[in-house]
């Protein structure tokens, strides 16, 4: 399948497996009725870039796990902030924060296809997808 291709924030408390952590990225996927290989690369906040669980779902996907400062995400307007990822990692968003930013690397700015997830049971994690606008080319017309 040939689909636009997507950014997953991926915010997770420490320990969490890689297959909860695949899971709801699949759910999410699934969700947007996008396939697995739209995913171009994993993002998260700097502070989880050794965390085991993220590091090999990225590898599963075989996508690099992006990662960015606390003060960057934190700049970035989200849908659904959170005291849980201020008090944790020093933003108030790291998933969809993290994809916004990751996607926003492309043509135009980026915009959320799925906003915050939360894996289940227990929750010990988070995503969002997003991806890059495209902004449709002007042709002049002639006569």
């Amino acid at each position: 399948m040939n689909a636009a291709p997507v950014v997953v924030g991926v915010g997770a408390r420490r320990g969490v497996p890689a297959a909860e952590v695949l899971t709801l990225i699949a759910d999410s996927l699934t969700l947007a009725g996008l396939p697995p290989d739209a995913v171009t690369a994993l993002a998260t906040v700097d502070t989880k870039a050794s965390e085991p669980g993220l590091a090999e779902a990225a590898r599963r996907l075989g996508v690099p796990l992006l990662t960015y400062p606390a003060a960057v995400l934190a700049a970035v307007s989200v849908p659904h902030p959170s005291h849980a990822p201020l008090a944790a990692a020093g933003t108030p968003s790291v998933a969809e924060a993290a994809a916004l930013t990751a996607a926003g690397g492309g043509p135009g700015p980026a915009e959320l296809v799925v906003g915050k997830r939360k894996s289940l049971p227990g929750a010990r994690a988070t995503c969002a997808v997003a991806r890059a606008r495209t902004t449709p080319h002007r042709t002049e017309e002639r006569p």
